[in-house]
């Protein structure tokens, strides 16, 4: 008596095929179209992150590999007010024209709220007039992550701190020369140290 061999034993279905494959389709695609990597596979696969360290006059000092800050929710709310946790940590996004920051003009470094990465400086600040602090570029693009948001029906680029992933807020491409790019930022993420 001849045996059949078990279809299923060892063997991908044919459906786990299909979506394995539409998945990494899709990850191709957000790569090569924006150079966007899917937060997901990214964030669970990181142990340390390359980030470009900027003294508190801005200047520009080594690039270090550091371990990815991860911290539980329960901790990030010992160190974070509700406001900020709500912001860095789910996402959220404070009301335009009530953030400390959206009309500061003062010169000076805005680095994150959460694990202190430099982020922006106000030489690439301008009047978005949109009520949220607004930049042309980051710092250093090493310090940031950029990843696709499809929340609110829409698609956007949401913004995070490379080194501990607290939202930051999204990036627009209706900014002024010379990137074209608008990153607007919650005041809530940021902490802004004024230059001496």
């Amino acid at each position: 008596m001849i045996q059949k061999p078990d279809s299923g034993a060892g063997q991908m279905t044919r459906r786990a095929f299909v979506v394995a494959g539409s998945a990494a389709a899709t990850a191709m695609v957000l790569t090569l179209r924006y150079g966007i990597e899917p937060v997901e596979a990214k964030s669970a696969t990181l142990k340390e992150v390359r980030i470009v360290q900027f003294s508190d006059t801005g200047q520009r000092e080594d690039t270090v590999t550091l371990p990815v800050m991860i911290k539980t929710d329960t901790e990030w709310k010992q160190q974070l007010s509700a406001a900020v946790f709500e912001i860095t940590r789910r996402a959220g996004t404070e009301k335009p024209f009530s953030g400390q920051y959206w009309n500061l003009h003062d010169k000076g470094l805005y680095r994150c709220i959460c694990c202190d990465t430099a982020l922006f400086s106000s030489d690439t600040k301008f009047e978005s007039g949109t009520g949220w602090p607004s930049f042309w570029q980051p710092i250093a693009k090493e310090n940031i992550r950029e990843s696709l948001d499809l929340s609110l029906g829409m698609e956007r680029t949401a913004v995070s701190c490379r080194r501990c992933d607290a939202h930051l807020g999204h990036v627009f491409d209706d900014g002024p020369r010379p990137t074209g790019l608008r990153y607007c930022m919650n005041s809530l993420a940021l902490r802004f140290v004024k230059f001496a």
